[in-house]
């Protein structure tokens, strides 16, 4: 394991935290799907001049997995995303999607023969456990009825929405793991790649957009935000993940992905949110399970 692969992953896990947070902090009246499709569409506008410079050289099975990939880890999973996180705030959303690893290294043995050690195994279980104490968690505040912290319920469309996210990207990531591997094209390419195929399945929703000028006026304005969060989350994000995911095992490339709820942590004050000890202690273990899954902490292994 090269340094470069684990310093990309830590830092699209940071990407994706703080555009996690711009995207909750951004007043907009679409939908998350249609979110998801500005953002896609955003983003590969920006990464196309890019990747024009790269030759191509990819396999025909290659293309397919990542365009597969594309599909159901971002034009799925993202509008998954989007939605859970303006149910359950920006930390709550990104540590139940930190049990990536447990789904992507259990197909990862299935599909690709990839056996994690003991040690990374253990890793996993604490991330697991991570994401049992936040989904006992009620909702921040600001994201649904006012009331005590002590009496909102928690939220199970929430953590249902961020559990169909935590499937399909997982899921997306394990293709587009696979499509790399199989002679796919530079993790740049394959990225614009993934983001291209999920813009278009999702086209349709361009019909239902308002045009520009209709309806009240923001008071305040907002593309500098969503521009920052796509450069953030989607471009600099993805092709970070792309570069971990070709130069690292699946389940372990996921794990350190998923270290953003750590990284939000102290951002939680920002949405009102005040994590209190179960979040702490899920902070706690979903680091404690990433360094042993990438193994920072040297326990023995077979």
């Amino acid at each position: 394991m090269t340094a470069a692969p684990v310093a990309a992953a830590l830092a699209a896990a940071f990407c994706w935290a703080l555009a996690s947070l711009l995207w909750r902090r951004l007043p907009t009246s679409l939908s998350a799907a249609r979110l998801n499709l500005l953002k896609n569409l955003l983003a590969a506008v920006l990464l196309l001049p890019l990747v024009l410079l790269v030759p191509w050289r990819a396999s025909p099975h290659s293309l397919l997995l990542l365009t597969l990939s594309g599909v159901l880890g971002i034009a799925l999973g993202d509008t998954l995303f989007f939605a859970a996180l303006r149910r359950l705030g920006t930390r709550r959303t990104l540590t139940i999607d930190a049990g990536g690893p447990a789904v992507t290294t259990l197909a990862g043995v299935a599909v690709l023969g990839e056996v994690p050690r003991p040690a990374q195994w253990l890793g996993i279980l604490l991330i697991s456990l991570a994401v049992l104490l936040v989904v006992r968690q009620p909702p921040p505040a600001g994201a649904g009825p006012e009331l005590p912290a002590r009496s909102r319920p928690p939220d199970g469309p929430g953590v249902a929405l961020a559990l169909g996210a935590l499937v399909c990207g997982s899921g997306g990531a394990l293709l587009a793991r696979a499509g790399l591997l199989s002679g796919g094209p530079e993790p740049l390419q394959a990225a614009v790649l993934r983001l291209a195929a999920a813009a278009l399945v999702m086209l349709p929703l361009l019909a239902g957009l308002p045009r520009p000028g209709l309806g009240p006026r923001p008071s305040r304005r907002r593309w500098p935000l969503a521009l920052a969060a796509t450069l953030l989350g989607t471009s600099a994000g993805i092709v970070l993940q792309q570069t971990a995911l070709a130069g690292l095992p699946g389940g372990l490339a996921v794990a350190l992905l998923s270290t953003a709820p750590v990284m939000a942590l102290p951002l939680a004050a920002l949405e009102g949110d005040h994590p209190g000890w179960r979040g702490v202690v899920a902070a706690a273990f979903a680091l404690a399970g990433v360094s042993l899954v990438a193994g920072l902490v040297g326990l023995p292994g077979p």
